[in-house]
Formats: structure tokens, sequence, C-alpha cells
């Protein structure tokens, strides 16, 4: 265990390299290499201006040469540690987006002396070289998945380092009072007091509601990076693969009018109004005899538990008394849903008149907005001819509520730093209930000590090699 991150077994000062750029044919690709011969390395097999008397943040033009075979005309840019991403020697090769070439120059740089890089080792290095802490490091790999507006807001708040400046103010207060007690220590036997008790208690409230604010973000910030899971219910053959397909704009779910074709989840993202929306198409919800189709509605109601949002689908030809049963289940999770009636051309005045009844007389999952609903704010729709499909969307969207979040906040988005948190929370827990109590110092200062190894965790000031190998395996190669 160690404090000092750069001090891992896993640090390694030879130069690496990769392909920074997706695999494939395109226009262009760009071969990274960091370390302390990547300028020079690359000198060898260029053909144009002498790299190794360039000015950092420079981009030069130029061959590649193999001997006296050309290999393409790039352009080479030049970053002079520290002033780079790793703090060290950084070249950019930018050549065309052949795989031949590009294999072969990368090929021709291992030859001379450079290493193929191993998933997220630029970003590994980077962190051991003190150019990020390990939160921003893994907001890197958020950056590079954020696939809406919202995860990307989410991602670039932590790796410009909100969340790291936060933790670091708190770990910097307790520190101080970890030192006050650690002092009273080596004057154990004169019973003096350097840290104020009161003072301490008074910090500890303060930073528990930080850490339950930051805690609780984890559910919206979660849900901005991974998507918010909407289920869609309902009983067999009301339309719910169709409505799916409406949604996404494709054929995404089969389509019959044999009750049950769906017998398991299918799940499709799509971005509304930038965030991430996983809508799950679900087998109906009935009893059946059949085998297959009965493991079908047990998955159903297991995704009914996860989803943050449920659309009820209804049937205009559907029994009042069944769509009771039905909502009153989905109230009883208490999660928010929305009831739309889909088929509109088959809605009749008795069933609309009927449905507002049971929507007034308090279903709603919670949701005050869905008590106070009458017949005038009912959902219809047609997901067969699409209409209405734009106003359930927008109505997705106010449900949701993500928008009254402000990503200029610190929301927590990695189920690793929760856990992190928990624990600190935990361990300035037990110093509370032990400060007032006739017990020595050396415990109060073991469970303050506990809270700064949780938080060191977060941001890599106490990390372990398994740590690092388990998070950084999950980038890309090139990064």
């Amino acid at each position: 265990m160690s404090d000092s991150p750069a001090g891992t077994s896993l640090y390694n000062s030879d130069t690496i390299i990769a392909l920074a750029t997706p695999s494939g044919i395109g226009a262009i690709g760009v071969i990274r290499l960091s370390g302390p011969d990547a300028i020079s390395l690359v000198n060898e097999v260029f053909g144009g201006k002498d790299l190794s008397i360039q000015h950092s943040h420079t981009i030069h033009f130029g061959t590649i040469k193999d001997g006296k075979q050309v290999l393409d005309e790039v352009l080479v840019s030049i970053f002079i540690g520290p002033r780079s991403y790793t703090r060290e020697n950084v070249v950019e090769i930018s050549t065309h987006g052949s795989a031949f070439i590009i294999e072969n120059i990368i090929k021709l740089l291992i030859r001379k002396g450079a290493r193929p890089a191993n998933p997220g080792e630029f970003t590994l290095r980077a962190f051991l070289n003190g150019q990020l802490d390990l939160s921003q490091a893994e907001a890197v790999a958020d950056l590079i998945a954020s696939n809406s507006q919202a995860s990307h807001q989410v991602a670039m708040q932590q790796m410009r380092g909100g969340f790291s400046s936060e933790l670091q103010h708190l770990r910097d207060q307790l520190i101080h009072f970890a030192s006050m007690i650690e002092l009273e220590l080596d004057f154990g036997e004169e019973d003096v007091e350097f840290a104020n008790r009161d003072d301490l208690k008074g910090l500890i409230y303060q930073i528990q509601r930080i850490l339950h604010r930051l805690i609780q973000s984890f559910e919206q910030g979660n849900v901005m990076k991974n998507g918010v899971p909407v289920v869609i219910a309902g009983k067999p053959n009301v339309g719910k693969s169709t409505l799916l397909n409406a949604l996404l704009n494709e054929e995404r779910a089969i389509v019959s009018e044999i009750a049950g074709t769906t017998r398991d989840t299918v799940e499709d993202h799509m971005i509304i109004g930038g965030i991430n929306f996983r809508f799950i198409d679900t087998a109906g919800i009935r009893d059946t005899e059949d085998i297959i189709e009965a493991k079908g509605v047990e998955r159903t109601h297991a995704k009914i538990k996860e989803a943050k949002l449920i659309i009820y689908l209804v049937d205009p030809e559907q029994d009042v008394e069944e769509i009771v049963e039905q909502m009153k289940y989905i109230e009883s999770l208490g999660i928010p849903f929305l009831t739309v009636v889909n088929k509109e051309d088959l809605l009749t005045a008795e069933f609309e008149q009927e449905v507002s009844g049971i929507r007034y007389q308090g279903s709603g999952g919670g949701d005050p907005d869905n008590r106070q609903q009458t017949a005038d704010n009912i959902l219809l729709i047609s997901a067969r001819n699409k209409t209405g499909i734009e106003e359930l969307k927008s109505e997705i969207l106010r449900k949701v509520n993500l928008h009254s979040i402000n990503t200029d906040d610190v929301l927590v988005s990695n189920i690793r730093h929760l856990e992190a948190l928990q624990k600190t929370e935990e361990s300035l827990n037990r110093v509370l209930q032990n400060i007032d109590q006739p017990i020595t110092s050396d415990f109060l200062a073991s469970d303050i000590k506990q809270a700064l190894y949780y938080l060191g965790e977060i941001t890599g000031q106490v990390t372990t090699d398994d740590l690092l190998e388990t998070i950084f395996s999950k980038f890309c190669i090139g990064k």
C-alpha cells in the first residue's frame, strides 16, 4: 500500500506507442508515442526538419521512411515534457488513414525501440506523473464514452477537478485534526488536548453534510452517465413493441398480432433533449401457462423495479378492471409512471372517462402530478401511425426532470467513488460515537485515518497496483 502513486511497480520509463484514433479506414490516423525517447525515435525515421531541436507544441511536415522506402507523408506534432498530456515527451504522427500505412509505421517504430502501449497506459502515466489525479483519470474514460450532452457535462466537470477539489478540501481539514490528535499521543502522560473536541465534532458534522450531498447525487449522476432506464409495460398485444419502434424510428422489435411475441426484454438507447434514455420493451404482464413466456413475464417484473420511469401502455379495448389492478401494482413500486392510451383511433368517450377517473383517484407512483390529471391531459397516441410520439417524448423529459439538475454542481457517477464515500461516512460516524466516550486518542486517530484512507482512494493518494490495473484496463489502447 502506498500514499505515493509514483512509487507503483506499474510505472515504466520506456517509450510506448499506440494508435490513438479508431482502427479501420479513415481520412487520417494518429499514432501516439510517449516516453524519454519518443522524439529521438521518430526523428530517426522522419524525413524533414531535425525534430530534436524543435520547440514544444509545434507541427512539422515530412515523410516517414523505412530505409529508402517512403511509407507516407505525415504531420508530426511535438510536445516536450512536462508540457504534455503524460508530462513526458510525446509525439503524435498524423498519417493517411490506411490500415496498411499505420501498421507499418507502428512496426517500424517498435523495431527502433518503442513498446506497444497497454490499455489506458498514456492516462496511467499522466496520473503517475501528477498531471491528473485518479478521479480525473477515470473521467477521461467517461468523457470518451459520453454519448449525450448530460453525460458529457458530468464527465467534463469531474475531469476539470471539481470533485477532486471538494474532496481535497475535506481531506486537508481532517489531516489537521489527525495531526493534532497524533500530537496528543506524543504527550500522553501529560494529559494535554491539542485537538478541541467541540471543533472536531463541528468539522465532522460539516463534512458529513457534504458527504451526504455527494452520496445522494449518485442517483442523478449515474443515470446521466449511463442513461435513464424507461420500461414500456402493459398487457400483451397493446403495442409495446410498436411504441419502441416508433420512439427509435426504426424496426428494433418484432411486431405481431399474436399475443406474447415478445418473450424477453428488448433494449435500445436514444437521446431526447440532450439526455440518454434506455428504452426497454418487455413481455406482456399476464398469467401464462407457457414456460418460456412466463420467464419473460418474470424478467418484466424485474426490469420494472429497476426503472426510473415506467410507460404503462393501455389498449382502449382492454378491460378497465384489469387496468386498475395493474396500475395499483405499478403505483406500489413508488416509481414515476405515465399511463399512455395507444390505438387512439379505437378510443371511446366511455373508456376515456373511466380511465380518467382511475388516475384522478390516486394512482401515480408517488408523483403528485399524476393524482391531478384529468381526461384533458391523458396521453393519447397511435404507435402504428406515429401520432402523439413527440408529445410523449416531451412528457418523458418532464417526468425525469434531469434538466433541473445543475451540472456545474459536483455529481458522483462512479460506483467506486460512491462506495468510498459511504465508507468515509461510516468511519466519521465512529468518530462521533466515540468522541465523548472515555477512550484514548489513538482510537479517534485510527478512525480519522480510516476516513482519510477512503477519501485518498478516490483521488489516488492511496492506491494499489491491483486497483490501478482494474481501472486502466477498461481504457482504450491509445488513451
